[in-house]
């Protein structure tokens, strides 16, 4: 998804928000779906759109040069949606699983041509022919689709009229279905691979909106995968790519609207 959607959602939550907004000037108004929190297990659904970005740890030879980095990431903003299930605990506290579905394409770029300088070797690298690297050599496009499943713990104050602020946080499991990781190829072949299977952390705020029929949530959610990616290139692939790199995590910022 690209910024304009991403702002069409925020601008539409902002709209609805407004127009909630007018049912707190009335002080002998009903309030909404007044039993619909007293529910053991609830059920709803999301859309969300992401402004995701790669969290990268360079190698300290392959990685820099002339204290230049070699290797940076370009954000990109991508959207994604998925199913809501809900178990009342007690009167603050909620569990939370929320199983969707993320489209991301992410861009890193390798500047690493100066690491020709160790193409005789090293006491702990063997020596490589160096390559002139091209513009497809560069850059790498990274497309992913990511199963994204996390649990997570919501605490809530007590309703306000026809609204309540909540947070919440908890962790994911991250299945990356463009991974690459089975493949026989490398950057060598410009075929990038990173982990399959991942886990991140996930922490949440919004604010829950009453309606005669349902309930809106906008909200604010940051997932920080928490192991490393980076799927090493071939031992005969010479350093340019996953080898100037120690670490590389995914982090997301979401903008999401729920509906219950």
């Amino acid at each position: 998804m690209n910024k304009f959607l991403l702002r069409a959602l925020v601008l539409a939550s902002v709209n609805i928000a407004m127009f909630a907004n007018a049912q707190f000037r009335t002080r002998n108004r009903m309030d909404k779906l007044e039993d619909f929190d007293e529910q053991k297990f609830s059920w709803g659904f999301y859309l969300n759109g992401n402004r995701l970005d790669y969290r990268i740890v360079l190698h300290p030879r392959y990685g820099s040069f002339e204290n230049q980095n070699l290797v940076t990431s370009k954000e990109s903003y991508s959207f994604g949606a998925g199913l809501i299930a809900k178990w009342r605990l007690n009167d603050y506290l909620d569990l939370r699983a929320e199983p969707g579905l993320q489209f991301a394409q992410r861009e890193l770029t390798f500047n690493t041509q100066s690491n020709d300088q160790y193409a005789a070797g090293t006491l702990t690298n063997d020596p490589f022919i160096p390559i002139p690297l091209t513009d497809n050599d560069r850059v790498r496009q990274i497309k992913s689709t990511l199963v994204d499943i996390p649990i997570m713990l919501e605490v809530h104050g007590h309703r306000w009229y026809n609204s309540r602020p909540y947070f919440a946080a908890g962790v994911n499991y991250i299945v990356n279905l463009q991974s690459n990781a089975d493949s026989t190829d490398d950057n060598l072949q410009q075929v990038f691979r990173s982990t399959t299977h991942n886990f991140a952390w996930s922490a949440e705020m919004g604010i829950q909106f009453y309606f005669n029929k349902f309930k809106l949530t906008p909200a604010v959610r940051g997932t920080f995968i928490m192991n490393n990616e980076i799927v090493a290139d071939n031992a005969t692939t010479p350093p340019y790519w996953s080898s100037a790199m120690s670490t590389l995590q995914t982090r997301a910022v979401m903008f999401v609207l729920k509906f219950e």
